[in-house]
């Protein structure tokens, strides 16, 4: 068993440090709303609370961080910086840029640790069932090394390749994702307004080339204009910014991720930053009927 430290305890990582704890490694947490501290114990966390970012991580093998976006990871490494010690790995669940997860790892070098960007996929309901896909860059000693820490909360652990191709990883998989649901959203919007039974039009074809895990698991939410299912409006546009970035910089086309990334802007606009990523429907629908919020 593992000495970890956990910082940041949101809708992802707080049911992910909780998962540690339930697995018997040594857990100290910290976030930077001490509210969501005792909220976690209180929700069956096994594990110490610290009072700073940098004290949690003393004598820790393993840092882990889920934190929001690069300034935040950012902040939060420069306060624990000068308490990384010799031999430590630090683990960032972030998604983020693969420009940070490089600096970050060359101060972790100077210091003689090691980081990993291991970025997640599976949404909230994956961290609360352990269920989740990791995505990692970084050193494979120090892969290897955490590899029984990370297996606490994932159902698959891949390491992409050196600093930053975890981030990079990650950025492919929400393009993908993109691209799928607005597919899923005017298939179901064609389906409607050409008055055919949406159920039956399901049956039909998700045992055939359509069928995907958003279809699956979405369509009757999406055709019963629910969207309170897991990763926010919000969250995407901030991940495929991040994507539409590393794509500019690589000389990538992605026409189609640009395209979705809008129409997921029209969604804010409309109030939907906090619905679950398959509202791309509600822009379409909106003429005939409205979603149910």
């Amino acid at each position: 068993m593992a000495t970890c430290a956990y910082l940041g305890l949101g809708a992802m990582g707080g049911p992910m440090a909780r998962h540690l704890g339930a697995k018997g490694h040594t857990v100290t947490v910290w976030n930077r709303s001490p509210g969501r501290v005792e909220a976690w114990r209180a929700a069956g966390g096994l594990g110490l609370p610290a009072s700073s970012a940098s004290q949690a991580i003393v004598g820790a093998e393993f840092v882990l961080l889920c934190l929001g976006d690069d300034p935040d990871v950012e902040a939060v490494f420069g306060d624990i910086e000068v308490a990384v010690a010799e031999g430590m790995v630090v683990i960032d669940h972030t998604t983020g840029s693969a420009g940070l997860a490089r600096r970050l790892a060359a101060r972790c070098e100077a210091r003689g640790a090691r980081f990993l960007d291991a970025p997640v996929s599976g949404g909230q309901a994956g961290a609360e069932n352990g269920q989740l896909t990791v995505m990692v860059g970084g050193d494979e000693a120090a892969f290897t090394r955490a590899g029984p820490v990370i297996n606490a909360y994932a159902k698959q652990i891949t390491r992409i390749g050196g600093s930053g191709d975890g981030q990079l990883a990650k950025s492919v998989n929400q393009i993908c994702i993109a691209g799928v649901v607005q597919g899923l959203a005017e298939g179901l919007h064609f389906a409607r307004r050409s008055r055919l039974d949406e159920a039956k039009v399901i049956e039909a074809i998700s045992k055939g080339a359509a069928q995907s895990w958003q279809l699956e698991n979405r369509w009757k939410s999406m055709i019963e204009g629910r969207f309170e299912f897991g990763f926010a409006v919000d969250w995407m546009r901030k991940d495929l910014r991040i994507a539409l970035a590393e794509a500019r910089e690589s000389g990538a086309s992605t026409p189609v991720t640009a395209l979705v990334d809008q129409f997921y802007a029209d969604v804010q606009a409309e109030g939907g930053g906090r619905w679950d990523t398959s509202s791309l429907i509600a822009r379409l629908n909106r003429p005939e009927s409205g979603p149910t919020r």
